[in-house]
């Protein structure tokens, strides 16, 4: 789909706004939450009114930033003259709170960074180049409106920007990522707090899940994989919207090209989390599976179906994407 990048119709509407809400997608990540609360702080310090929701709220791992408990984990009253929804490719993803903040708002800002988009919305702040929604949260921020950054809306959009890009070791970072990253922390965002909060710190019951799925590992032809499922979750007494992560570990073994996890929900769909190396795509692998994302990360739910159908159908696609990446390294 087509789609026109509208910064000044985008802006105008904030302007001609009073009261507006902010949603991200389920199972929330850095970037979901730090562009959520970008947005928060500083549209506050222009005047809004703002509210912010996602469903669960903001995972422990995240509530270190500041104004984390003003995102509420669920939304059943109120209305708005905009709702901004924020790092989410498809409406689906943004769940109840954003199902009733976009039919409770006069218009709605779709902000985001997947390639997958679908276009929802009224209008578009869609920009596939960008390495986060907090990159464009801080492109509309800073450039359209001229704001100035307090510090926590700084902290909140790093926290984004080196979340999504792993501490800016992923094909999307460009020297401009940089010179951002440097401005935010001229602003005030402490890059080793991030750092040390996000991506080196995890939970002990992210570490008792880690022990149940890799028991049962596997690595054939350059995919590697592990499953965990439902009942992992009850027979450890850890809450199924654990943080989890384990995707991001298993791409770092040697011989692997392309990693999955695949991890099963109470309702019976199972959550797919995809990574790739340097060179290979599990993107189009997402795409075609009804998810998105990007070449290095990339997801999808599969619903209807059992762990063990779900590994049936997706290996043999993330076996072709390391075959078609070997061709292009070599």
């Amino acid at each position: 789909m087509t789609m026109t990048t509208s910064w000044t119709e985008a802006a105008r509407l904030i302007h001609d706004a009073q009261r507006v809400v902010i949603v991200t997608h389920q199972a929330p990540d850095g970037d979901a939450i730090g562009s959520s609360l970008g947005l928060l702080y500083t549209l506050r310090q222009l005047g809004k009114t703002v509210d912010a929701a996602v469903d669960g709220g903001v995972p422990p791992y995240l509530r270190y930033l500041a104004g984390a408990d003003d995102i509420a984990p669920s939304l059943d009253e109120g209305a708005w003259d905009v709702c901004i929804s924020t790092d989410s490719s498809d409406e689906a993803r943004t769940g109840d709170c954003g199902a009733y903040a976009r039919a409770h708002s006069r218009a709605v800002i779709n902000l985001d960074h997947h390639i997958t988009n679908t276009g929802f919305g009224d209008v578009h702040l869609v920009v596939p180049t960008a390495v986060s929604a907090a990159e464009i949260a801080f492109d509309w921020l800073t450039n359209t409106f001229g704001a100035t950054l307090s510090r926590e809306a700084a902290q909140a959009l790093l926290t984004g920007m080196v979340t999504d890009t792993l501490g800016f070791r992923t094909s999307s970072v460009t020297p401009r990522t940089l010179e951002i990253a440097q401005h935010l922390m001229r602003a005030g965002a402490d890059l080793t707090e991030i750092t040390a909060r996000t991506l080196d710190n995890r939970s002990l019951d992210t570490l008792t899940l880690w022990r149940e799925a890799l028991a049962g590992f596997r690595l054939e032809d350059g995919v590697i994989w592990a499953q965990l499922p439902f009942e992992a979750f009850e027979r450890n007494g850890v809450a199924p919207t654990t943080e989890f992560g384990l995707s991001e570990f298993l791409i770092q073994i040697d011989k692997a090209m392309v990693s999955v996890t695949f991890k099963q929900e109470s309702d019976g769909d199972i959550k797919l989390s995809m990574r790739a190396k340097l060179g290979f795509d599990v993107g189009t692998v997402a795409l075609a599976l009804g998810g998105g994302g990007h070449k290095q990360a990339a997801g999808a739910t599969l619903r209807d179906t059992t762990l063990d159908a779900a590994v049936a159908q997706v290996i043999p696609l993330l076996k072709e994407a390391v075959t078609r990446g070997a061709q292009v390294i070599r």
